[in-house]
């Protein structure tokens, strides 16, 4: 017998404790979902209080699943058969999966769910009708009640009875669009040349942009782009960066704020020593400034405490003091080395 995934069970994370917001969380998430999911025309997606359904409709599951796992908000989810509502049904389709999935040695349980009471056999029957078929199937089989190889879950519905058998992580956080908007100073990750500024890390502010979403929030990239002073790529890899950063926040909104002339201005008017200093203070003005008329809370940055000579705290002290908004710096705790896993 070859069994098809019908649809896809997607549990949630932190939304458990979100008291009588917990609706408006689930339902962002859904929409999240919604989006993610629209390059595959035949998936629906649904959600009540306690979990989200993705249903196939003949959709290869493998890379839905690849999808869902970029979603912030889903704690995990599962796979899972539909199955005529019967016993013998259920009795050969939980034989058939056993014997694809089982490998000498392994331990298995019958974990039974019955939202339909008018079902002829209730949780415990169920458990144990099933576990004697699958011994039947594999005689050599052992049932195991905790932490077993095989945790096959079975749900009688109104309208089927359903199986799963594998949890896939997914990306834990809440739902991008649940803790408002935040600008994200994002670099370009460019090279610099000799006597010009390097302005910001490579990778540091789209992991500060990914660690944002992952809290909720909605973010707005700006990218300050000042030729000759940042190299022709620079611009290009901020925007692949950004397109990167949607899989896992829907939408997000490129901002490019040409910076050549205030950049010359600096280097005519000022000593070289305030040349950084002074450079990151007009461009903490202008996110502020553009945060302002795009409504966004926060600014956030990819700052790194003493990862360069320029990201002290008396340098940051000077950089927000030409703003009162909050300036949220995801990795100033991290070093180089946990910026790159988180990007990898």
């Amino acid at each position: 017998m070859t069994l098809t995934y019908s649809e896809i069970m997607i549990r949630y994370g932190e939304l458990s404790t979100k008291g009588k917001n917990r609706m408006r969380f689930i339902n962002k998430l859904r929409n999240n979902i919604q989006d993610v999911l629209s390059i595959y025309p035949a998936v629906k997606v649904t959600a009540d209080r306690d979990r989200a359904h993705a249903y196939l409709h003949g959709t290869d599951y493998e890379p839905v699943a690849e999808s869902l796992k970029q979603v912030f908000g889903i704690q995990n989810f599962s796979p899972v058969y539909k199955i005529e509502k019967s016993v013998p049904a259920l009795k050969v389709a939980v034989q058939g999966i056993m014997k694809e999935i089982y490998e000498e040695g392994m331990t298995f349980k019958i974990s039974s769910k019955r939202s339909d009471h008018t079902f002829e056999l209730d949780s415990h029957e169920l458990n144990q009708t099933l576990g004697g078929a699958v011994f039947e199937a594999i005689p050599t089989i052992q049932a195991q009640m905790k932490k077993p190889d095989i945790n096959l879950q079975v749900e009688i519905r109104e309208e089927a009875a359903y199986i799963s058998y594998e949890t896939i992580k997914g990306a834990g956080g809440l739902p991008v669009g649940t803790s408002g908007k935040g600008m994200l100073m994002l670099s370009g990750g460019i090279d610099s040349p000799k006597g010009m500024l390097m302005l910001s890390g490579g990778i540091d502010s789209p992991v500060a942009g990914y660690l944002a979403l992952k809290r909720g929030v909605d973010i707005e990239a700006v990218h300050f782009a000042s030729p000759p002073y940042t190299s022709p790529g620079a611009l290009k890899k901020a925007q692949e960066l950004t397109r990167k950063l949607t899989k896992f926040g829907g939408n997000i909104q490129f901002i490019e704020v040409p910076f050549t002339e205030i950049q010359e201005e600096i280097k005519a008017k000022a000593p070289e020593a305030y040349l950084m200093t002074l450079t990151r203070r007009f461009m903490m003005r202008i996110t502020d400034r553009i945060r302002q008329i795009r409504g966004g809370l926060v600014i956030i940055n990819g700052e790194s405490l003493g990862q360069v000579a320029s990201q002290t705290l008396e340098s940051m002290q000077a950089i927000n003091a030409v703003t009162n908004t909050p300036v949220i710096r995801p990795v100033v705790t991290m070093d180089k080395l946990e910026i790159i896993d988180i990007a990898q």
